[in-house]
């Protein structure tokens, strides 16, 4: 009978400690779930702070170099093209995110043509509208790489935690999936940078 008491509190230890464990690892993954779709909003939040400052940068353009209507155009279009791309976090995969980097580099392509644009046009340079959106563009660019290696750090933290032993038992059994990364395009290893046409730039 003693035996029998023994075992059975030796089984609810057990018990009790995979019940635990379970918990600790599942709740686990459920924060670092959590921290990667909001470094991901946050990413999502500043290049839509971006596409804010687009149109008004395009209409204080026009009014100074109304012949680059092929360069005004392609960055109104860019930037259409760009706000369709769209991407659920909780579904996030490695082509939707290369579909969503493409699309905006896209438009920091369109934008660079059009800041070089404006050297041809000294009044334009001039134009305190101009410069103020030039710098608000520079901030955001700033802002679109910090918001970018953030989430590369929120998703690698979380994807090594899910493929981590034991933690990825409890991933697989619940469908945790891996998260993507951004990539450096073209060898570089940092967000592309808009080319503002500075003093020093060539």
């Amino acid at each position: 009978m003693k035996k029998g008491c023994i075992l059975l509190i030796i089984l609810g230890v057990i018990a009790l400690a995979l019940f635990g464990w379970v918990k600790s690892s599942y709740n686990g993954l459920v924060k670092q779930q959590e921290n990667v779709e909001k470094s991901w909003a946050n990413v999502d939040n500043q290049y839509q702070r971006r596409a804010d400052l687009i149109p008004n940068l395009v209409e204080t353009v026009k009014g100074y170099a109304k012949h680059e209507q092929e360069t005004l155009e392609g960055v109104i279009e860019a930037r259409a093209n760009a706000t369709k791309v769209t991407i659920d976090p909780t579904k996030m995969t490695p082509e939707d995110l290369q579909k969503y980097q493409a699309a905006q580099g896209d438009v920091t392509n369109a934008l660079s043509r059009l800041i070089a644009v404006s050297e041809n046009y000294p009044d334009l340079k001039a134009n305190q509208n101009f410069l103020e959106l030039q710098s608000q563009l520079e901030g955001c660019e700033n802002r679109i790489a910090v918001a970018r290696k953030d989430f590369n750090e929120a998703a690698q933290e979380y994807n090594t935690n899910r493929r981590t032993f034991p933690t990825n038992i409890i991933a697989s059994i619940f469908n945790f999936g891996d998260k993507p990364y951004f990539k450096a395009q073209e060898g570089a290893d940092v967000a592309p940078k808009v080319d503002f046409g500075t003093s020093e730039s060539k």
